[in-house]
């Protein structure tokens, strides 16, 4: 039996929980487009998901590398959209963790701030009139940048708050 799910998040932690929710109750995520979620029932808990942005796209020799590695590891890549990959991994196979350290957690998210930022200061300064264009599409633009604003903000913080901690513990 399959399902799908339309849904869209702007916080990637989050939805690794939605869909490791979904798992723990029988539904494997096996595809997922720009928010809609394709599902199939199978055992509960069968499954661990990871979401990550990618340097490159997942065509890349480099990212294609480190994809080989990760599945060596017994990490399955079921989806990928532009830089993002979606992985799993059984349960079985032992813990799934992608970010081990404060480090690699921080990078990650400057990673996410430098592929948000760009898209959102387009949409604003497009959003103020700045450069020419409609009246209602300005509103649609200063509405995209204010999405965008949000995963930024909240990243940049849990980013400082962990630089934060690796400077009290050193």
């Amino acid at each position: 039996m399959r399902k799908r799910i339309f849904k869209l998040y702007t916080n990637y932690e989050k939805e690794e929980v939605w869909l490791n929710q979904m798992a723990a109750s029988g539904w494997n995520c096996i595809s997922y487009c720009f928010g809609r979620y394709e599902f199939e029932k199978g055992t509960p808990g069968e499954y661990t998901y990871r979401i990550q942005l990618l340097d490159y796209a997942p065509t890349h020799p480099n990212s294609a590398e480190y994809l080989a590695l990760l599945e060596d590891a017994g990490i399955e890549l079921f989806a990928s959209h532009i830089r993002w990959v979606y992985l799993r991994k059984k349960t079985s196979g032992g813990s799934f963790e992608l970010f081990s350290d404060r480090g690699s957690r921080i990078t990650h998210y400057k990673r996410i701030i430098t592929m948000f930022l760009p898209l959102a200061l387009v949409n604003f300064v497009f959003g103020v009139g700045l450069l020419e264009n409609g009246r209602i599409i300005r509103s649609f633009n200063l509405a995209a940048a204010l999405i965008l604003a949000v995963p930024i903000f909240s990243y940049y913080r849990r980013m400082n708050d962990l630089e934060k901690d690796s400077q009290i513990l050193e």
